[in-house]
């Protein structure tokens, strides 16, 4: 409770605009990227002091994935894009955004920063990417990826004292099953439509 109570005014805003992007994106509504973009700039700047460089560069690729999926979300048609199952060929790409991330990640942080653990947050951060890319493109499975990242995200948020981002990773873990489930109805509901 005491380190709840020590957390900074930036860890509090961060986390909050972090719940209401999920949130939202849960409810499958694209505001939930205008959220999620003030969350992570507030994010950058809280990880910084953390010393979680991998964290910080997947949260700038969040940024990017948000204004893609944004305009993605919004504009791609006159009617926003439907949620679809990843393909073969996708399951490929999530594959090489895994490990080229991995590799990257890891090499980046062992020998650019004065980062403690490397291995951990490489891996947290390269699943992660592939779920977003996949949230960004509206496949029922970034649910999947996303809760893989926050399940090793945890720990490694409490080692550093980021207990307020352990406690908001703890809830998106729960609200990713909640959004699977979630989404996984609404294709139902879309096939029966067109039928």
């Amino acid at each position: 409770m005491k380190q709840i109570q020590q957390a900074t005014i930036a860890e509090w805003l961060g986390v909050s605009f972090g719940v209401l992007q999920v949130w939202f994106s849960r409810q499958n509504k694209s505001i939930n990227y205008i959220f999620g973009i003030i969350g992570i700039l507030i994010s950058v700047y809280v990880l910084f002091h953390a010393k979680l460089y991998a964290e910080i560069l997947l949260h700038l690729y969040y940024l990017v994935m948000s204004i893609y999926g944004w305009i993605y979300w919004r504009y791609s048609s006159d009617v926003a894009a439907p949620i679809t199952h990843c393909e073969p060929k996708e399951w490929w790409i999530v594959g090489g955004i895994c490990a080229l991330g991995f590799l990257l990640f890891y090499f980046g942080l062992v020998h650019l920063t004065d980062s403690d653990v490397p291995l951990w947050d490489s891996a947290v951060s390269c699943t992660a990417w592939a779920g977003m890319w996949l949230l960004a493109k509206r496949k029922l499975e970034n649910w999947i990826l996303l809760n893989i990242s926050n399940l090793m995200a945890i720990p490694l948020l409490i080692h550093k004292g980021l207990f307020l981002y352990s406690g908001l990773t703890l809830f998106l873990f729960v609200m990713a099953f909640s959004g699977y489930f979630n989404w996984r109805r609404i294709i139902s509901e879309e096939r029966y439509a067109t039928q």
